[in-house]
């Protein structure tokens, strides 16, 4: 067995949020659990009685108590807590205080702004009365065109605190790609702004604003933050106010709804590289008490903490880490490149603020590893206690980059799970060991399998993710999907009953797990099932190799395995590197992961959210159309892929 990277200390261990509910768990309900796999066990057997000491446990605020935690435990068609009344944005603006509620900083590390959970309330106060007064009611849409700033936060809790849905997507969405989302939900009222900042660079969003609201017929107000001008020319919209004049009443006081636990909160969308997004609606409840339990039992997360992660309004991280306000944290947002004016600007913010929690992905990990940059010699992070991970596996060598270069003290948590759960299957635990290339565990409460090719759970194998018992977090359904079918279609066609997630994983003798790719993009050379990641992980350690993709194509009558990489400037692949690589896959993994060709190109092909889009690379080689590019984050690098003479022998 791999020795692990880091184990928690006995002190650590002793005042973890996770001890402090073991104690909890044993004396309620007589147990004697005495670490994580046995409240793991537990949890994904009494089900309806872990949930409910969830609910206890951390402290879920509802003004009407539950008749039954779980009523028919099937999936799709579980029933969760019924009979309750509760507020999302009630639980999030509990807390009091002049302690920072919220920091925001600029593209560069610049222009650093706060406000105190006093000031959050009194906001959230004055854009809910604002939002009445436009004739915004409960279940009504209101939508987010916006970076992540502090209005974005305020605007998702007043419109929550009225039970409105809230839905956004960032400004760096091209014009389609906003209307494939915000057309099929038709917001009421849109919350938008002038610009965002990137790399040092203003980008203006007016014009396409101006479309979006043209193009939606169901908007009748518009909310202007001006961030790239102090004032933005408004000349082209009607009923458009700025935020200022927006927030210009006397509301002191939020008027909670009182909703039921799966009434709907917020709408997330699927990358839409496919086809038109599908718009996946989650209730308040279930993402509530799914937040609280990842953030305050796996994360550790209390009102110590400042917690930051590195992403935009439009991945399902950001609402993830906003539900850190329950905790009574301070969260920081970041609007930017997060290489800019350097590789240190993250890291020099992280020292600064003194952030204990520090969220990304496994393609930032990566790229610092190959900048040399140390940010353990660089920057005082003595405060810094866990690092998070997601969006794709990290690679071993970030594994080791981080307890070299970084902290050899801390919680390196991978975290993996989506926009469909708006949660994770599996991420960090503060009482486990971290072993070089795994997730820590799996969550708890979910009861996540491996299944191999017949159906059966494997340990220690490759195998489909599955998820086998309901869970709070499961979509309350697709918008515009009257009779679920769109919905069933997307989880439970394939084994009836069972929710299919479409990760290939392999469920480690540690009790956690490794992340192989996505499922539709496994390679099947010889009918022999491969991960991508297994390739990516030897590949992206070679240290001129700077991004890869790679795909299966058609071939006589057969898949032939096609790599691709993204070498550093002046580095060019001749045979003697692909030679090299290819030896180093083959010594590595086996002979079947070997690539047929290794092609060099100038970019990835990414989403917003910056995962590989190994699919449309794949569509544009087999000559068929990648729609919906508006989805991406670089549409144009789909055409380094076509027409490559390469493919012609």
């Amino acid at each position: 067995m791999t020795d692990p990277l880091w184990n928690p200390s006995n002190e650590n261990i002793e005042r973890s949020n996770i001890t402090a509910f073991i104690r909890f768990v044993n004396d309620r309900y007589a147990k004697a659990f005495t670490g994580f796999d046995d409240l793991y066990g537990w949890s994904i057997e009494d089900i309806p009685e872990f949930w409910e000491s969830v609910w206890e446990f951390v402290g879920i605020r509802a003004s009407v108590s539950y008749d039954s935690v779980l009523k028919n435990r099937v999936m799709p068609g579980a029933s969760w807590f019924e009979g309750t009344r509760l507020n999302f944005a009630e639980n999030l603006l509990s807390k009091r205080g002049d302690k920072p509620a919220l920091v925001f900083v600029r593209d560069g590390g610049n222009g650093r702004e706060e406000l105190t959970y006093n000031q959050l309330y009194t906001a959230v106060a004055k854009m809910a009365r604002f939002l009445a007064d436009s004739g915004v009611r409960s279940g009504d849409r209101v939508a987010g065109f916006m970076p992540n700033r502090m209005e974005s936060v305020i605007s998702m809790l007043a419109a929550a605190s009225m039970g409105a849905i809230w839905s956004s997507c960032s400004p760096d969405f091209g014009f389609q790609g906003v209307i494939d989302r915000f057309g099929q939900i038709e917001p009421r009222v849109l919350v938008t702004c002038d610009g965002y900042h990137f790399n040092g660079r203003p980008f203006d969003c007016l014009a396409k604003v101006g479309k979006v609201v043209e193009k939606i017929d169901s908007i009748e107000r518009v909310v202007m933050v001006p961030y790239v001008n102090d004032s933005p020319n408004m000349a082209g919209f009607s009923d458009a106010v700025l935020w200022s004049e927006a927030l210009a009443n006397d509301a002191s006081e939020v008027k909670f709804a009182q909703l039921p636990f799966d009434h709907p909160l917020f709408i997330m969308y699927s990358s839409g590289t496919t086809g038109v997004p599908k718009c996946i609606v989650h209730g308040a409840g279930g993402t509530l008490l799914q937040h609280a339990k990842e953030l305050i039992l796996h994360t550790d997360l209390s009102h110590k903490d400042t917690i930051f992660y590195f992403t935009t309004c439009g991945w399902m991280m950001w609402n993830w880490v906003v539900s850190s306000l329950f905790a009574g944290s301070t969260v920081v947002l970041y609007d930017g490149s997060p290489a800019y004016p350097d590789k240190s600007v993250l890291w020099r913010m992280a020292q600064d603020l003194g952030i204990t929690v520090f969220g990304t992905s496994a393609k930032y990990l990566s790229m610092m590893a190959k900048s040399k940059f140390r940010p353990g010699e660089e920057c005082d992070l003595k405060n810094l206690r866990a690092i998070l991970s997601t969006g794709s596996p990290l690679s071993i060598e970030s594994f080791h980059w981080v307890y070299e270069a970084v902290k050899s003290d801390l919680q390196l948590s991978s975290i993996s799970g989506g926009t469909d759960i708006i949660s994770c299957f599996m991420l960090g635990s503060p009482v486990s060991p971290v072993y070089p290339g795994e997730i820590q565990k799996l969550g708890l409460g979910m009861k996540v399998e491996a299944w191999d090719e017949y159906g059966r759970p494997v340990i220690g194998e490759k195998g489909e993710l599955v998820c086998t018992e309901p869970f709070p977090s499961m979509p309350i359904g697709f918008w515009d999907d009257g009779d679920g079918s769109k919905y069933h279609e997307a989880y439970f066609d394939h084994y009836p009953g069972v929710w299919r997630h479409g990760d290939y994983i392999e469920i480690t003798e540690n009790g956690g797990a490794i992340i192989y790719g996505r499922s539709d993009a496994t390679l099947n050379p010889g009918g022999v099932r491969i991960g991508t990641a297994e390739i990516y992980r030897q590949v992206e350690s070679v240290e001129e190799v700077m991004d890869s993709i790679v795909v299966g194509q058609s071939w006589g009558n057969d898949v032939r395995v096609i790599l691709f990489v993204v070498l550093r400037d002046g580095v060019e692949l001749d045979e003697q590197f692909i030679a090299r690589i290819k030896e180093r896959i083959r010594t590595n993994t086996t002979p079947r992961h070997v690539p047929a060709m290794i092609i060099q190109v100038p970019d990835i092909p990414r989403t917003i959210s910056g995962k590989k889009m190994e699919i449309s690379v794949r569509k544009v080689i087999h000559g068929e159309v990648v729609k919906n590019t508006d989805a991406m984050a670089n549409p144009d690098s789909l055409l380094h892929f076509k027409d490559l003479k390469e493919f012609a022998h």
